[in-house]
């Protein structure tokens, strides 16, 4: 099927405030103008520099999603343009992102990352140390950085019952973390989980934002 029917697939079977993040990292800008075209505009990259050039390329009107390891002496690069920074996974990358979104002028959406897997290569914060960083208070004194909500992958195996019981255990934080923190902010709303290939579990379980590259575009360009 080409992207577009792809596209049109997967929004078919999305249910209503669930968002569609189109994974395009290692795919041309043909791709995405391919998937822009069909009606699509939030689209999620994990390079710096390969984001900052599609960018510069493409429709203004895109919403680009940072979904990757983001390094401190990369932030400035992304800061004037990106609507939304997945995978914030320390309190030192908060408060980096903030200082640049100050220079910017510039309110930055955030993510909260959440190491729930098994891998142990995965990034993120563990519950203790996320609930620890939130109880600090200090991240409220970052006028320039919105924390709206968490995100996570879960094990990259084939145990449904696994996958299920970790997205499970995270929106259960979600919602503790959001009476106890974030009761009094309104914006504190997604919970980015599910890709390509559990994003149907990751909606029964919450999700409001699920991140998928290759049944939209197909195998990836690298």
């Amino acid at each position: 099927m080409s992207i577009a029917a792809n596209l049109k697939h997967l929004w078919a079977e999305l249910p209503e405030g669930v968002q569609l993040v189109a994974v395009s990292k290692f795919h041309p800008n043909e791709a995405i103008e391919e998937a822009y075209r069909a009606g699509q505009r939030i689209f999620g990259e994990n390079k710096v520099q390969e984001m900052s050039a599609k960018y510069i390329s493409l429709p203004k009107d895109i919403q680009w999603h940072f979904i990757g390891h983001l390094q401190t002496n990369k932030i400035k690069y992304i800061i004037p343009y990106v609507t939304l920074i997945h995978g914030v996974d320390s309190y030192r990358l908060l408060s980096e992102i903030n200082k640049y979104a100050v220079k910017a002028d510039r309110v930055v959406k955030c993510l909260l990352q959440i190491h729930i897997a098994q891998e142990e290569t995965k990034f993120g914060f563990n519950y203790d140390e996320c609930q620890t960083m939130l109880s600090q208070g200090t991240w409220k004194e970052l006028s320039n950085v919105q924390i709206c909500g968490l995100m996570s992958m879960a094990s990259n195996i084939d145990n449904v019952d696994q996958i299920k019981k970790e997205f499970s255990q995270l929106h259960d934080f979600f919602l503790k973390v959001k009476q106890e923190y974030f009761s009094d902010f309104e914006y504190f709303t997604e919970l980015s989980i599910g890709m390509s290939d559990d994003y149907k579990l990751a909606i029964e379980e919450g999700s409001t934002l699920v991140r998928i590259g290759s049944r939209i575009f197909g195998e990836r360009y690298y």
